[in-house]
């Protein structure tokens, strides 16, 4: 259990380059590599292939189909360091890590906010009347004013102009920017 906290804590994300429709493959080999060596097993805290969900419709028919969302990339949250570089990149179907000169780069909280991997907690508070930008989900890119919000859950609702009329929706921090 100590050891659980002390790599939540100290571990980033990272992005990993896959061969083109490899990501399961990558994430299965490197899981397999995990079971195999005790330091990567140690250090890797989780592996991601992002998806999304969206509506098909084929036939007149409408189907909810989940899509990778970033094709040839994986996500893998670990405490890095040069000692495990080499048993991550000659792992089958990962060509490298995404990062300068193929060194990895972690993420930065803004950067694992946007692309949802995790919730981290944003450092703004709401009140009634400010204006947001939603910045994920479907409604992304849509300027709204708050109804009400409570920073301590980082929930707020706001009115959401729909087909001409507003809607109140419920959001979550992580889905809105506050304008200035």
């Amino acid at each position: 259990m100590a050891n659980e906290v002390f790599i939540s804590k100290e571990s980033k994300w990272y992005v990993l380059h896959t061969f083109h429709s490899y990501e399961a493959v990558a994430k299965e080999n490197l899981e397999q590599a995990m079971e195999n060596d005790e330091v990567l097993r140690e250090r890797i805290s989780d592996i991601v292939i992002p998806t999304e969900d969206v509506i098909e419709e084929t036939n007149g028919k409408k189907k909810l189909v989940t899509r990778k969302s970033m094709p040839c990339y994986i996500f893998v949250k670990m405490i890095y360091g040069d000692d495990i570089w080499h048993k991550i990149t000659h792992t089958r179907g990962i060509t490298g890590f995404v990062g300068p000169k193929g060194r990895p780069l972690p993420l930065t909280d803004e950067e694992i906010r946007k692309i949802g991997l995790e919730k981290v907690p944003v450092d703004f508070t709401l009140g009634e009347g400010d204006q947001i930008e939603i910045i994920s989900g479907s409604l992304i890119g849509t300027v709204c004013t708050v109804i009400s919000a409570d920073n301590e859950t980082q929930k707020c609702k706001v009115n959401v102009s729909m087909f001409g009329r507003d809607t109140p929706v419920e959001l979550s921090f992580n889905d809105v920017k506050k304008i200035q």
